[in-house]
């Protein structure tokens, strides 16, 4: 019988805040962090394994953790966390003592913790879960190991479970990967290492027979290692991907199903990482390009169809920073943050809100569109004068804008502020600005400008029968004041720069005259 295992591959992108910077794939289970540092989850829950407090499982994402997480690895019922002080916490299903907390958890079933447990106080930098045992690298290159030991897969020389971390190797070590039965490590030499379960080969040291301490398969180049239920991948230092173990599936990428116990070349070169869990593989190639091949009953390899591949096929073009393998399920991220899954979702493990398989990739976490934190505000000025609205927004990549007057763009209004030098009544009415980056668009409230008329006193007639008037003025604008006789005809009589201060007009040609009409027209310096 085939159980679920999982492993995962991690990987950093640049971004701002709530873009996705890593993910990590389970059994039935998915995890990914934030860029402000925090860590989600979804999927299976039945033993603990989010970590949430619950036994409940989720089909949309959860946050776990707000902060201090670095790393997990998901294993098929259990699950790993490391922080930033290097300490290493446990939680889930632990009867095989996975969780390596001293018990087995065999007195009440689920057999589980749903809390997170502190393991390791300090100096973890790695982690990595198989089915039933758990890994960790320490930051003195030793390797440590606790849970499920069956089939030697500890590396201690025995067959006995361990409930507790022991140290496999005291130094050397620089990556690690965790299968159903099987473990692989690589030193800082270059070199790969494996112990465990080998029925299919997937030690890769061409035999057949189990391993409790670890052998060397590869002498040197290798740089990235994965495991899978029963096979595995390498990467070497020139690009090029090799694999052994079960191939049923095709998921070593042969052209065959054969299974081997010698590790084979799949690509030649060009690759840069690799992700494996379940019986699927994962590669992505320095262009950027995603390739996919093995198990795809549940549609994981995203190629459309829910047919297995047994040679590599190209599933994305273009832009994919890192992968990870779930049991039965795929996940990508790409140069945008964006987080993409398919496959296999009865746990609700893609995080789409359904539990339905898909077998294309689907966007899971929406694209961050822009935040506006400080809305533009109503104004109101007076004829002439400067009216300014500014808006704030957060957002990744770079933010575009555009202001608009009663819903029509604005020419050369594509900044954070939007200033009206002379606001006249013309331009009474509302604004609001539209604020765009890659992943779509926001539209501010609208903010109402009222422009009220110019500010002009009553007429008064002085003693020698001349005609006094004052208004109002504001900086930058001209005032042309004109008269008529009839309302029909008008006729300049003084023209004023704007000085912010009330100007006060005396008309010396209305002594004994009949009636004069005043207008005053505005206009910018």
């Amino acid at each position: 019988m085939k159980w679920f295992v999982l492993g995962f591959v991690m990987l950093a992108v640049n971004g701002e805040a709530q873009t996705v910077t890593n993910i990590a794939g389970g059994g039935g289970d998915s995890m990914f962090f934030k860029s402000d540092g925090s860590l989600w989850g979804m999927g299976i829950n039945v033993y603990g394994q989010l970590g949430d407090g619950t036994f409940s499982g989720v089909n949309t994402p959860e946050q776990i953790m707000a902060s201090n997480v670095t790393s997990v690895a998901l294993g098929y019922a259990h699950s790993l966390f490391l922080k930033n002080d290097s300490s290493l916490w446990a939680v889930g299903f632990g009867y095989f003592g996975e969780l390596g907390d001293g018990t087995y958890n065999t007195n009440n079933y689920p057999y589980a913790t749903n809390q997170p447990e502190e393991i390791v106080t300090s100096g973890v930098i790695a982690v990595a879960t198989g089915v039933r045992h758990s890994l960790f690298l320490k930051s003195n290159g030793s390797l440590w190991a606790m849970g499920d030991n069956e089939n030697g897969q500890l590396g201690d020389g025995t067959f006995n479970n361990t409930n507790q971390p022991e140290q496999i190797v005291v130094s050397g070590v620089m990556a690690i990967a965790a299968g159903y039965g099987h473990s692989l490590f690589l030193k800082n030499d270059g070199s790969l290492w494996a112990m465990g379960e080998n029925d299919y080969g997937q030690l890769g040291d061409i035999t057949h027979a189990y391993t409790n301490r670890p052998e060397q398969i590869v002498a040197s180049g290798v740089i990235a290692i994965a495991a899978g239920y029963y096979h595995s991948l390498f990467l070497k230092n020139d690009g090029s991907l090799w694999a052994m173990g079960d191939n049923e599936y095709g998921q070593l990428g042969e052209g065959n199903i054969n299974k081997t116990n010698r590790p084979n070349q799949i690509v030649a070169s060009g690759v840069t990482a690799i992700a494996t869990l379940g019986n699927h593989s994962l590669f992505l190639k320095n262009d950027g390009s995603l390739w996919a091949m093995g198990y795809n009953f549940y549609g994981q390899l995203g190629d459309g169809t829910f047919n297995n591949v047994n040679r590599p096929e190209q599933i994305v073009t273009n832009g994919v920073t890192a992968i990870a393998a779930g049991g039965d399920h795929s996940l990508y991220l790409n140069s945008n943050g964006i987080l993409w899954g398919m496959g296999r979702n009865d746990s609700g493990q893609l995080g789409d809100g359904t539990f339905n398989n898909v077998n294309l990739p689907e966007m899971i976490v929406p694209p961050p569109i822009p935040v506006i934190s400080i809305q533009p505000q109503p104004l109101t000025v007076t004829n002439g004068n400067t009216a300014s609205f500014a808006v704030t927004a957060t957002g990744s990549p770079l933010l575009a804008y555009q202001w608009q007057f009663n819903g029509t763009n604005l020419n050369v209004a594509t900044n954070t502020t939007l200033s009206l030098q002379n606001a006249f009544e013309a331009n009474a009415g509302i604004y609001s600005v539209i604020i765009t980056n890659f992943y779509g668009s926001v539209t501010s409230n609208p903010a109402m400008l009222t422009v009220l008329p110019l500010g002009i006193a009553a007429p008064t007639m002085l003693t020698n029968g001349q005609f006094q008037f004052s208004f109002d003025t504001a900086n930058g604008v001209n005032y042309a004041v004109q008269y008529s006789t009839n309302l029909t005809q008008w006729l300049p009589f003084v023209t004023l720069g704007g000085i912010g201060v009330p100007f006060t007009l005396i008309d010396p040609n209305t002594a004994g005259s009949q009636q004069r009409f005043y207008r005053i027209i505005l206009s910018p310096q």
